[in-house]
């Protein structure tokens, strides 16, 4: 999904009945998530993600990106999934933090 741009593929293949949304600016449910990441996809044409870490404990993963965004920011970005008892994703939480050009240390975001 991040860096193919696919969103329905990936919702087919990687989500469960249910898809619960905990980032305001994305509705719940599968349909709003693939409107939404079409038009991301459309409006930041070349948009990359890193993984830089994954962490999982029980029905949870954390991922730990790194996303360059053409024409706008970099971010750093912590995603956390929920997934049911047949492996598929049914809850997202995330943060963002623009990467700033200056830092009060030297051991960088990632």
């Amino acid at each position: 999904m991040f860096n193919k741009s696919e969103p329905r593929e990936a919702i087919n293949q990687y989500v469960g009945d249910e898809y619960i949304q905990h980032n305001p600016h994305v509705a719940d449910g599968k349909e709003a998530f693939i409107a939404y990441f079409e038009r991301m996809a459309a409006e930041y044409p070349g948009k990359v993600t890193h993984f830089k870490r994954a962490i999982a404990k029980d029905n949870m993963v954390v991922l730990h990106c790194h996303q360059i965004w053409p024409h706008s920011d970099d971010y750093a970005g912590i995603d956390i999934f929920r997934f049911d008892g047949n492996g598929k994703i049914v809850e997202h939480w995330d943060v963002l933090q623009v990467i700033a050009g200056t830092s009060r240390n030297d051991n960088g975001l990632f």
